[in-house]
């Protein structure tokens, strides 16, 4: 009997585990308030995200920091405003706010960071946006995040 449960469990873990797939995406940022792509893609068959930011230039970030945030497009502007106000302590991101899908830290020249986040929740062909929520850097820093199509 036990032995039994424990082939199933194993067999439902498995199957879960198959279902799975992780995309993997890469994004670099500049010392010129860019990034290198205005558009991200996943297939619709993604469960999951894992995003790399690269910041290729040599700024340091309390000059020229950069993360990538992803939210709803109706979304990004407030984030990005009230981050404003989080401060560089909180890489310009409200603490636990709810409207953040995915974010990664700040970074300066040269380093790097990644994020893996779940696909559940959102949906294939809807709106999402990315950007730099470091002032003055959203605005011109975004992009659209794009499941499936």
């Amino acid at each position: 009997m036990i032995r039994s449960a424990l082939l199933v469990a194993a067999a439902l873990l498995m199957s879960t585990q198959l279902q799975a797939k992780t995309c993997e995406l890469s994004i670099d940022s500049t010392d010129q308030m860019t990034f290198t792509s205005n558009e991200l893609k996943v297939d619709a068959d993604c469960t999951e995200v894992k995003l790399t930011l690269n910041h290729v230039g040599k700024m340091a970030k309390n000059v020229m920091g950069h993360n990538w945030v992803l939210t709803k497009t109706a979304d990004y502007m407030p984030v990005a405003q009230d981050g404003m106000k989080a401060g560089a302590d909180n890489d310009y991101l409200v603490a636990d706010d709810t409207r953040i899908i995915a974010h990664t830290a700040l970074i300066g020249g040269g380093e790097s960071d990644s994020v893996t986040f779940s696909l559940e929740g959102l949906e294939a062909g809807g709106d999402y946006t990315f950007f730099c929520s470091f002032p003055g850097h959203w605005a011109i820093m975004k992009g659209k995040f794009v499941i499936g199509g």
